[in-house]
């Protein structure tokens, strides 16, 4: 018999223990780890919204085919046919949504409360990895109703795979080496959408990714027990200096697990009042004939499709490729393990996010101001040669200087957690600008509602 333990407390641990539900959590949790300011439940609402996912989702499948003859059809009888179906289609689609959105907002708040730090580097890379993974999982499952937004969105999805092809136009060596062909083909099974990237997207849609985000998702738990919970301060880890005994620790069962159910209510509740409230979208069925203008990919992708609009290769490849790596590569950069649990690394960092957030807000919309009133380098030397529009382009300028920046910092304060957080906040509100362009500012062929001979004469 452990001493210091009742009888009472040894009952509930052993019950903890015996239940599967109630093993995923460590017997007793740090109230740290519970302060609705620190994690806000994004990690929970993101399992939450998963779980829904997979439930509705398999109600979906049973009533939908995947052929290009039947799939509109069959989500038509999903939508007015089956007994509640639109409700379930519309819950499954804001759910899908839902985990783009909380997925970038729960990478940014373990960021900024520094929890990919103290040997937490592999947890961090698993988390980019669920990241790509939920937007490669929503991007699959909006082919499958077969309508015209569907099409026309995967098709500019597709496209944006094959952006190497304007690297290897410059260099002319596209009917020899076509990366990017090999990308498209192996996406989509083929040069145009249809049958081979329906079948293609269904199976990644149902089979594939979600066992992928299964298994991450398992791995990326069973590191947080190993790595002793939630980040917190140093001092509230349990080593030297730990000013929280055991027994001021609160035990899973109930806490947590009240904790967690309201956290469900409050997502399930969301989701209902969504899918009573916003129809999710069925337009006519896919005509390959007759594009959409302005065809526009999925909005988590808008980002990268205006950064396309600059430069294919720059914007689909060298951009998001090095924002990845950018990522992965935060744990080796930044090992100030003293800043980790606290948000903003304090007082100096919190400045740091706010002036990083103005000069990277400063920057974005200078070029583009720049680019909507005067054009760019094709409008000033029309033989301009396409591989200084390829290096040269608010894209790239834009990411230059969030790194010059971020190098500035560094210098500055000697901190490599700060120069992290300079870089990670640029180059976030610079995706959310381009972002926001795409979605609301760019009209039929992919032109600015406003145009320059709209501005006024200064």
């Amino acid at each position: 018999m452990s001493p210091g333990i009742s009888d009472d407390n040894r009952k509930r641990l052993g019950r903890i223990n015996r239940n599967f539900f109630l093993h995923i959590h460590a017997n007793k949790v740090h109230p740290h780890s519970l302060k609705t300011g620190y994690t806000f439940g994004l990690g929970v609402i993101l399992g939450f919204l998963f779980m829904v996912m997979i439930l509705t989702g398999v109600v979906l499948m049973m009533n939908y085919t995947p052929s290009v003859e039947r799939a509109y059809n069959s989500v038509k009888d999903i939508v007015f046919v089956v007994p509640g179906g639109r409700y379930i289609r519309n819950i499954h689609r804001w759910a899908a949504h839902g985990m783009v959105l909380v997925s970038f907002l729960h990478l940014i708040r373990v960021f900024f409360t520094g929890g990919y730090l103290a040997g937490r580097r592999l947890n961090w890379i698993i988390g980019v990895c669920i990241l790509v993974v939920v937007l490669f999982m929503n991007f699959s499952g909006y082919l499958l109703p077969w309508d015209q937004l569907a099409f026309w969105a995967v098709t500019i999805g597709s496209n944006i795979a094959a952006s190497f092809r304007e690297l290897t136009d410059i260099l002319g060596i596209t009917q020899v080496l076509d990366i990017g062909g090999f990308i498209k083909k192996l996406l989509i099974g083929d040069e145009t959408v249809g049958q081979a990237a329906l079948s293609r997207f269904f199976m990644l849609h149902v089979i594939f990714l979600p066992v992928t985000l299964m298994v991450l998702t398992a791995v990326h738990l069973w590191r947080i027990r190993k790595d002793g919970g939630v980040s917190r301060p140093m001092e509230k880890t349990g080593g030297q200096g730990d000013n929280t005994r055991g027994e001021d620790k609160f035990f899973s069962w109930p806490v947590v697990m009240w904790a967690e159910l309201a956290i469900l209510l409050l997502t399930v509740a969301v989701l209902l009042v969504m899918a009573f409230l916003f129809d999710a979208p069925l337009r006519e069925r896919a005509n390959p004939d007759f594009a959409e203008n302005p065809a526009k990919s999925p909005w988590y992708f808008l980002g990268i499709q205006e950064l396309i609009s600059y430069s294919a290769f720059a914007g689909g490849v060298i951009i998001p490729v090095l924002f990845l790596v950018f990522l992965i590569s935060i744990p080796y950069m930044d090992r100030e393990d003293r800043n980790m649990g606290t948000w903003f690394s304090g007082t100096a960092g919190r400045r740091l996010t706010w002036q990083s957030l103005g000069f990277s807000m400063l920057i974005t919309l200078l070029f583009v101001f720049i680019l909507v009133r005067y054009g760019w380098f094709r409008s000033w030397f029309p033989d301009i040669p396409q591989v200084i529009i390829m290096l040269f382009n608010p894209a790239t300028l834009s990411a230059l200087f969030y790194i010059i920046w971020a190098v500035w910092v560094r210098r500055r304060t000697g901190s490599s957690r700060m120069s992290a957080i300079a870089l990670f906040t640029c180059t976030m509100t610079g995706f959310i600008i381009y972002t926001a362009i795409g979605i609301w500012f760019r009209g039929p062929n992919w032109e600015f509602y406003w145009s320059s001979s709209q501005w006024p004469v200064f």
